[in-house]
């Protein structure tokens, strides 16, 4: 039994004994800068409906290791929110009325070409490679994989086609994250394609792997002065550098005091090049650029930059901005949302590049909120 003045000791020495030392507060990482390493880690922020949930994780990160892209919460929810928007996590996604898009274009081309309409008619008639007619196949088609395969075929076997397509398909965007089909036989051109691929690059594209690789190649395979994620959401729709260069449009506009239409395009282009015909950006640019005594063909050569990292770096770029960053005392924006309202047949509603950025940026944060747990 303890006594007294034994108890008394004992506590004497428990006051001497060194207080616990304190743990420091656990510090969080934000979900945008964790590294999402394991397949599982990404297929839970994938919607439970969609099938093989894994297999999507794992061409995801085999993708982004082949970009030399960090699998960053950031980077990776931003894959998610668009391949959700885009087709929901379908492959070939279906298209509702594809038939009559597909006759609207081709009228459109017979028209250009100035082929007789019962001429196409006939030749929708003949006997196909898998031996329906084309205007059966065509009629049949619900998804752009099989329309492209029908414009495929009759290009190349039906000697009306030829010169009716003239080596153009109309089916100009592909695969789970609606890819266009330029750009990436573009980037393809560029950059060696890592995988297998066993046909075109037209045909990987409708492959979950293809589709994914050239998807995110277009949303985050180029630098951009962005600080906001909804900049890259904006470009992925409008173009590579839209924000950026709806930005130095107003600032060229604020600067001038001529309005212009923020939509990215400094030039005015056709199937991707730009025409000799100056475009109403390049038009008030040039009567600015007289102050930084620039000719119209310094101003044409740096505006051809328009869809490079390079421009910023251009004089006219550099010019512009000292220019009116002097007058507002402050840095003016270096990126605004494309004021776009987007050509297409896909879809009865009005559809912007700002609404477009906006859902994709609604799905982007409920998969960071996952993220957090």
């Amino acid at each position: 039994m303890f006594t007294a003045a034994a108890a008394g000791v004992l506590a004497a020495c428990a006051m001497l004994e060194p207080p616990e030392p304190q743990q420091p507060p656990e510090r969080r990482v934000a979900p945008e800068r964790l590294t999402l390493k394991a397949p599982a880690q990404i297929a839970r922020l994938i919607p439970a409906r969609v099938a093989d949930r894994n297999g999507w994780a794992e061409d995801i990160l085999a993708v982004m290791a082949a970009l030399q892209i960090e699998p960053s919460g950031q980077n990776v929810c931003a894959v998610l929110a668009v391949t959700e928007q885009e087709s929901d996590f379908r492959v070939d996604p279906a298209v509702p009325g594809l038939p009559r898009i597909a006759r609207l274009e081709l009228e459109k081309r017979r028209e250009q070409a100035g082929i007789p309409k019962f001429m196409v008619d006939a030749a929708l008639k003949l006997a196909s490679s898998d031996g329906r007619t084309y205007g059966e196949r065509l009629n049949a088609a619900t998804t752009e994989r099989q329309l492209s395969d029908v414009f495929e075929d009759f290009a190349g076997k039906v000697p009306l086609g030829k010169r009716l397509l003239a080596d153009y398909n109309p089916v100009r965007s592909a695969g789970p994250m609606q890819v266009s089909v330029p750009f990436a036989q573009t980037y393809a051109s560029a950059k060696r394609y890592p995988f297998p691929m066993s046909g075109s690059v037209r045909g990987e594209l409708f492959t979950r792997r293809g589709g994914m690789f050239f998807g995110i190649a277009h949303l985050l395979d180029y630098p951009a002065p962005y600080d906001d994620i909804s900049y890259r959401f904006a470009d992925f729709n409008a173009g590579r550098y839209a924000s950026r260069n709806a930005a130095f449009q107003k600032a060229v506009a604020d600067l001038t005091g001529v309005a212009i239409p923020l939509d990215g395009d400094l030039l005015r282009y056709e199937q991707g090049r730009p025409l000799r015909e100056a475009s109403r950006t390049e038009l008030v640019t040039r009567r600015l650029a007289t102050h930084f005594e620039m000719t119209p063909a310094d101003v044409r050569r740096d505006l051809e930059l328009a869809h490079t990292a390079e421009f910023e770096r251009s004089r006219l770029y550099l010019s512009v901005y000292t220019l009116i960053d002097g007058v507002l005392g402050k840095p003016a924006p270096r990126a605004v949302l494309p004021s776009i309202v987007v050509d297409t047949s896909k879809s009865p509603r009005r559809l912007t590049t700002e609404g477009y950025a906006a859902r994709v940026g609604g799905r982007y944060r409920a998969c960071l909120n996952q993220i957090r747990g």
